[in-house]
């Protein structure tokens, strides 16, 4: 018989938050070895941290710690504390979160200086203003520790307490996975979880249940095609978890998200007599999960929703951010609604039965999220990467969940998530949505690159690098379409501000800004930039 081991449990952040401590405490209740890198450190090197730091210097001492991560990723059932720079090297954080659930450990400022203390035995503290030095720190620190998966505040915590809640973070979501919240709090919208793990569909029912909702009766909304690989695993889990799935299919395709499905799901649910409080739940794309929503959104007033994406593209953008709408013949999601989830479960395996054109088009909303807020990831698809799937989700929906969260009804940041879309539209518009909504937003990304050195906001190289990484993900660059049919088809966009068109245009990567009068000479030369 295989013997399994468990996936190991790593603490980090930074000093005199408890990872030490903490991380003996879990080992002592689970029964586990406890490993303290810096441990192995002093035993690797042959003596103490303070004298490898005088004698050999921080790069000595970098380059040892990184060997041990490389070490610790192909371990098992440990319980690991690490130092507090240890995952700022990325070869680190990658190898210490393929072999567990890394749990960032967080206090405040004078909780750290308290139990820091002023001994000369922390040699990144060496400066005559301590407080300085950890203020630097911690700034430098920060983008790093905000990136990983789980956080834990130990400030108000004992020792007991503090493991009790590692315990319960670890045994939450599968090794590698990330949970990300929406936090309503700033802007009074409803919080909700957004789960990303492997293997995390087939505890849909315990997951929907932790989130809130009671067992009992709930809607499954899908499509034959999704409903063919997925649904029976998600209705297995309802099940188990007490509730009572009713399965409603609808046509596949953008050409069915309309009103008319949408009245065709308001009579089947007023036939199963689906109740206020009872849940429904989108599993399927953008397609599925915008009429579901907006369904959900209305149906006696609105009633729960849970978000379950099977493609790439709804998985890192229509699922998050509570934006639900139906198409017109006039345009695309013109009639809709906000409404947040309860929960967004995704799960990357779902992916292996996403067809290669869907696949890509999923990723040029991830390389959107890239241009708008996070130019390492942008940097990892234009050169040759990502090395982690469910990483590159997680990197994404974490750029959208942060600016929906300071403006989930589009009165300011969150128009940056359109970039792109202003020209897509049309373009799927006058495909008659035969154009694939990534790729379409691919080409108008490469359009609002043009404008933009056009108006004189970017770089010379910038339109080039947009358009090198949309074409090395294997998207169309250019399209067959008339401009000035575009141009027309532009005038329908619901984002427009009055009767002027709004552009999110590109400063560098990383920066965007919202344009609201842009000439319409410019608008012409940059659809004839795809075209």
């Amino acid at each position: 018989m295989t013997h399994y081991s468990p996936p190991n449990m790593i603490l980090t952040g930074f000093m005199g938050t408890g990872k030490t401590a903490v991380g003996r405490e879990v080992a002592a209740r689970l029964g586990r070895p406890f490993v303290d890198l810096d441990d192995l450190i002093v035993q690797r090197a042959g003596k103490p941290i303070p004298e490898i730091f005088a004698q050999d210097g921080e790069p000595a001492f970098r380059a040892l710690e990184a060997a041990i991560c490389a070490d610790m990723g192909a371990s098992a059932g440990l319980v690991i504390a690490t130092g507090g720079g240890a995952v700022v090297n990325p070869a680190s954080r990658e190898a210490l979160t393929a072999g567990g659930t890394v749990i960032c450990l967080e206090t405040d400022l004078e909780t750290i200086l308290q139990r820091v203390g002023q001994g000369d035995d922390r040699p990144m503290l060496s400066s005559p203003d301590r407080v300085a030095r950890i203020r630097e720190l911690l700034a430098v620190r920060a983008d790093t520790y905000a990136a990983l998966p789980h956080h834990l505040d130990t400030t108000h915590l004992t020792i007991a307490g503090a493991a009790e809640r590692v315990m319960g973070i670890a045994a939450a979501l599968p090794a590698g996975g990330h949970r990300l919240v929406v936090d309503g709090g700033q802007s009074a919208i409803q919080g909700y979880d957004i789960l990303i793990a492997q293997g995390i569909l087939a505890q849909a029912g315990q997951r929907i249940v932790a989130a809130g909702l009671k067992p009992g009766r709930c809607a499954v909304v899908t499509n034959p095609t999704v409903g063919g690989h997925h649904l029976p695993t998600v209705v297995a889990a309802l099940t188990a978890a007490g509730f009572e799935p009713v399965v409603f299919q609808v046509p596949d395709g953008e050409a069915f998200k309309t009103l008319a499905t949408v009245g065709d799901l308001y009579d089947r649910f007023a036939e199963a007599k689906l109740a206020r409080g009872e849940a429904v739940i989108a599993l399927g794309g953008g397609v599925i999960g915008d009429m579901a929503g907006f369904a959900a959104a209305t149906w006696l007033r609105g009633v729960p929703f849970v978000q379950v994406p099977t493609s790439l593209l709804s998985m890192v953008d229509a699922s998050v951010g509570g934006k639900v709408a139906v198409d017109l013949p006039a345009g695309k999601n013109l009639v809709g609604a906000f409404k947040q989830p309860e929960l967004v479960l995704i799960d990357p395996i779902l992916l292996s039965t996403l067809p290669e054109g869907e696949y890509r088009s999923g990723l040029a909303e991830i390389l959107k999220a890239g241009i708008i807020n996070d130019p390492a990831l942008f940097d990892q698809l234009a050169d040759g990467g990502p090395s982690s799937q469910t990483g590159m989700i997680a990197d994404a929906v974490r750029v959208k969940a942060r600016i929906v969260e300071r403006d989930p009804y589009e009165m300011g940041d969150r128009a940056w998530l359109n970039l792109g879309h202003t020209f897509g539209h049309a373009l799927e518009l006058l495909s008659g949505y035969a154009l694939r909504h990534g790729d379409a937003v691919g080409l108008g990304t490469i359009a609002a690159a043009e404008m933009s050195l056009a108006l004189g906001y970017c770089a010379m190289d910038l339109p080039q690098r947009v358009r090198a990484a949309i074409e090395r993900l294997g998207l169309p660059t250019r399209h067959a379409f008339d401009p000035a049919a575009a141009l027309v088809a532009m005038g329908t966009d619901k984002k427009r501000r009055g009767r002027t068109l709004r552009f999110v245009l590109i400063r560098r990567i990383g920066e965007v800004f919202v344009a609201d009068s842009v000439p319409e000479a410019e608008i012409s030369a940059a659809l004839h930039a795809i075209c």
